[in-house]
């Protein structure tokens, strides 16, 4: 008697290249976030003068927005669990990022802008792959 197991298929390039876009601008929004968070303001104020220039709520909200959006492009994929939430926080990615380049424009600072166009597409890409090409099942629905 032999019973067949079911494999889920092999992992597409598509799929791999997703987990780790995925990945990187979960780092790269969560580690921003926690050094925003972590740092004295007037050490952060060095590093980045709008720090220095606006309330140190604004500060902390933009920090707060980062983490968010870090957590958001991976934890529901990975844990499988109301996996569509990753493409809403790719979406609110693009938004917090936009924002932050027009602010960033807005003060004569568009040299700091390069990173976050470079992290707009990759959220993009993210919202565009698994939105439509390569999504993740949620965990009641995989058989």
């Amino acid at each position: 008697m032999s019973t067949a197991t079911t494999r889920p298929p092999a992992p597409t390039a598509l799929n791999v290249t997703l987990w780790i876009a995925q990945l990187v601008l979960a780092l790269m929004l969560v580690g921003s976030g926690l050094f925003k968070l972590l740092t004295p303001i007037a050490q952060l104020a060095e590093t980045f003068p709008w720090a220095g220039d606006v309330s140190p709520a604004v500060v902390y909200t933009a920090a707060a927005f980062d983490i968010l959006g870090g957590l958001g492009v991976v934890l529901p994929s990975l844990t499988r669990v109301a996996p569509r939430l990753t493409v809403v926080a790719a979406f609110g990615c693009v938004a917090l990022l936009a924002t932050a380049a027009v602010f960033h424009f807005s003060r004569g600072e568009g040299a700091d802008t390069p990173i976050a166009f470079v992290l707009i597409a990759l959220a993009v890409f993210i919202a565009w792959g698994r939105g439509s090409k390569a999504p993740i099942q949620a965990r009641s629905q995989a058989a």
